[in-house]
């Protein structure tokens, strides 16, 4: 029996991390046809989002608004080419849509828009505000005795906001343990190092002060984020914080852990040399960079 849980467990594993490296080909897709974007932070989170959306939440792709659901939040709205890559594979959206990033009338804008794109439960980019809301809809399902689950993702740059802070000290102080929050620790943030910028400090030690439950994981490790998911789930009276040690740009050698990767001009022989790297055909390259 163990041995069939623990080939269960592999093929999971597996899975997912084919699905993270089909989202990460699709996010320099949607860039190249367009030309720019935020590409590094987009990267740094594909392998959360491929955990979270394809083996812990539960939602249904034909039915985005049920009130069951678990709600995502990417509070680093800038990262959303990567949410929008995971709602196309999940049928939210159709695919076609995302060969139209920032069009007037597409749901596919540089952040996330809530009421404009299908699966997208807050308007976020403005840095800073995404877990108060997300601690908003933890309390909001205990009044409402429903057990969906909220999870949050947040950059390490992000948290120099000092409403991540004060939503932080909330969410124990209401010991919420339905929510968990990703803090994507890739390093960098706009134009320098986040320790060059503002120094976190011992960032676990600060969270458990605050009264959370902290994990500290290899975020590209689709193994151990599925460990702390499970984990988190046991964990009562307290929110659970995963500090995800992540690469800005993960997968691209001239965008990898590089503050400049936060935001890009993409030139065609670029799309086309980061997406050799990730191994497409020629074949595919040219079809796949079609406007």
């Amino acid at each position: 029996m163990q041995k069939e849980k623990d080939i269960e467990t592999e093929t999971q594993i597996r899975r997912m991390e084919e699905i993270a490296h089909s989202l990460r080909v699709q996010v320099v897709k949607i860039m190249g046809r367009f030309g720019s974007g935020h590409i590094g932070g987009s990267l740094s989170i594909v392998e959360i989002l491929s955990v979270l959306y394809f083996n812990e939440m539960k939602y249904d792709p034909g039915n985005p608004l049920w009130e069951d659901r678990d709600r995502f939040i990417l509070s680093k709205g800038h990262g959303c080419f990567t949410q929008y890559a995971v709602l196309a594979k999940t049928g939210v959206i159709p695919e076609e849509t995302l060969k139209h990033p920032y069009e007037i009338d597409s749901p596919m804008q540089g952040h996330p828009e809530y009421g404009t794109c299908p699966g997208i439960e807050v308007s976020t980019g403005a840095l800073g505000q995404g877990l108060s809301v997300g601690v908003g809809m933890a309390i909001g399902a205990r009044i409402k005795n429903k057990n969906f689950r909220i999870y949050v993702v947040v950059g390490d740059g992000e948290l120099n906001e000092g409403q991540v802070w004060e939503a932080i000290m909330l969410a124990s102080g209401y010991k919420l343990d339905n929510m968990v929050m990703f803090i994507d620790k890739n390093r960098f943030s706009l134009t320098d190092s986040t320790e060059a910028v503002l120094p976190s400090g011992p960032l676990d030690k600060k969270l458990e002060a605050f009264g959370w439950h902290v994990l500290t994981i290899d975020g590209h490790s689709v193994g151990e984020i599925k460990n702390a998911l499970n984990t988190a789930r046991t964990i009562k009276g307290k929110p659970t914080a995963i500090i995800a040690h992540t690469v800005k740009g993960k997968g691209i050698s001239f965008y990898a852990d590089k503050a400049i990767s936060h935001s890009v001009s993409i030139s065609g022989t670029e799309a086309v040399s980061a997406l050799q790297e990730l191994g497409c055909t020629r074949e595919e390259i040219i079809e796949s960079l079609k406007k």
